[in-house]
């Protein structure tokens, strides 16, 4: 049903108007395909004034879309398994694939490497749902996986960056080269990053649909050193910028939050290679990744264009990397 790449596709996505839902319709139309969004109309209504929105709420119903075939759903907004339930309930026979965006925090094991074949977590009753991200996600793929079978594609991202992030953790380093001085840098220029432009994710899900690729994906970019990112941040920005690292366990014992209390910066030992995982897989698939370069400068771009951070943004206030300069960098 999808062995003709060059067939245009009748695509539902679910959400659509955010991050990620916005790059998979923007490049779904750039690629001449007909999409239709169902959502509650509450995220930037309007965005796509020339594609069909069928206004619903998924956790309730979803009897509005009805009577309709589409060659593939997108569901990039499912974290509650049984609301996840129903959309596969909804659409089971009337969709030819099922793609849903998980994320690699179902993993397991995140000490060491790993591809798609490692344990994800299980769900525990007991935690608040807040606390269970990643087994909430990793119980929305079985169910997925269950109902749809090779009719299924998941496709787990790690951090997602580029133009229009809600976050500030990615855009924060470009703009703070730019702005020059001393930089503070966590940890060890060694120490690995990884992450993905929301537009080439989005260019994947839309291949996956479009060739008919099954199964589980870890998808984001090759793990690089921490070094040459920031290195990238500084010749983009040809940035005057004086660097200045910080160890991980000074941070720490300065009282500097494990999980980005720097943005992109995670010394949480159970977490030792989040940023290392195996993406060969789709790699092989056809994943392709732009130049970093490039991701850097749009998002700059487009950061500068919005006036600079949004507010309750991830990023490191002058202020405090001040005060950590002073105290851990004399």
């Amino acid at each position: 049903m999808h062995n003709n790449n060059a067939r245009p596709l009748n695509l539902l996505v679910l959400g659509g108007t955010r991050f990620l839902g916005r790059a998979v319709v923007e490049a779904a139309l750039g690629g001449g395909h007909q999409v239709t969004l169902f959502n509650r109309g509450r995220t930037n209504p309007g965005l796509f004034p020339e594609v069909r929105t069928v206004i619903g709420d998924r956790t309730e119903d979803l009897a509005a879309l009805s009577g309709g075939r589409w060659d593939a759903v997108v569901d990039v907004a499912g974290y509650d398994p049984q609301v996840v339930a129903k959309s596969v309930d909804a659409l089971h026979g009337r969709v030819g694939r099922y793609v849903f965006v998980s994320s690699l925090s179902v993993l397991a094991d995140q000490s060491t490497p790993q591809n798609e074949d490692g344990e994800v977590l299980r769900l525990r009753e007991y935690l608040p749902a807040h606390e269970e991200y990643g087994a909430r996600k990793a119980a929305c793929e079985r169910v997925v996986l269950d109902a749809f079978g090779q009719q299924a594609t998941i496709v787990r991202p790690g951090m997602i960056v580029g133009p229009h992030d809600p976050t500030d953790r990615f855009a924060y380093w470009p703009r703070r080269f730019a702005r020059g001085g001393r930089v503070l840098l966590p940890g060890d220029p060694a120490d690995a990053a990884q992450f993905i432009d929301v537009r080439d994710l989005a260019d994947w899900i839309l291949r996956c649909a479009r060739a008919g690729l099954g199964g589980v994906y870890n998808t984001t970019g090759r793990s690089m050193p921490f070094g040459a990112f920031f290195d990238a941040c500084r010749a983009v920005t040809r940035s005057a910028a004086e660097p200045v690292w910080i160890p991980s366990d000074r941070l720490l014992a300065a009282g500097v939050d494990p999980w980005m209390g720097v943005p992109m910066w995670i010394a949480d030992p159970d977490c030792a290679a989040i940023n290392q995982v195996d993406v060969s897989r789709a790699l092989a698939a056809g994943l392709a990744l732009r130049p970093l370069a490039q991701t850097l400068a749009d998002t700059l771009a487009w950061d500068t264009s919005r006036g600079g951070p949004a507010a309750g943004g991830e990023g490191l206030g002058a202020q405090e990397e001040q005060r950590l300069l002073s105290e851990l960098a004399g």
